[in-house]
């Protein structure tokens, strides 16, 4: 399955700005990935996918419904993503959000 870092542009930031921090961590340079572009998916992919409802509680995590749902933590960010909340800072208890379903065809929408 595809991550979002894949075909994502690599910058090398060797600014002096971070020289404390690059001395700090032994290292040369810090490794940035660029922003990607991603698109919500259109309506008719929407109607592909089936949605599982979440009424948001107290100690709930992006990555804790994506360990749950896809049994991979690591992509709690399509679930932010699918409900254009980027952080759980955008969310409060008693919030519905969705959990689109299956992974490979909603990574399919937002990796092309």
């Amino acid at each position: 399955m595809s991550n979002r870092y894949d075909d994502r542009k690599v910058y090398k930031n060797d600014n002096e700005m971070y020289d404390n921090l690059l001395e700090r961590r032994d290292v040369k340079f810090i490794r940035q990935y660029g922003t990607p572009n991603m698109k919500y998916p259109t309506i008719a992919q929407l109607r592909e996918l089936t949605r599982v409802q979440h009424v948001w509680r107290v100690g709930d995590r992006f990555y804790k419904l994506a360990a749950r749902y896809y049994s991979a933590p690591e992509y709690w960010w399509v679930i932010a993503q699918y409900n254009k909340r980027p952080t759980e800072s955008d969310l409060s208890a008693g919030d519905v959000i969705y959990i689109p379903l299956p992974l490979s065809i909603v990574l399919g929408f937002y990796l092309r």
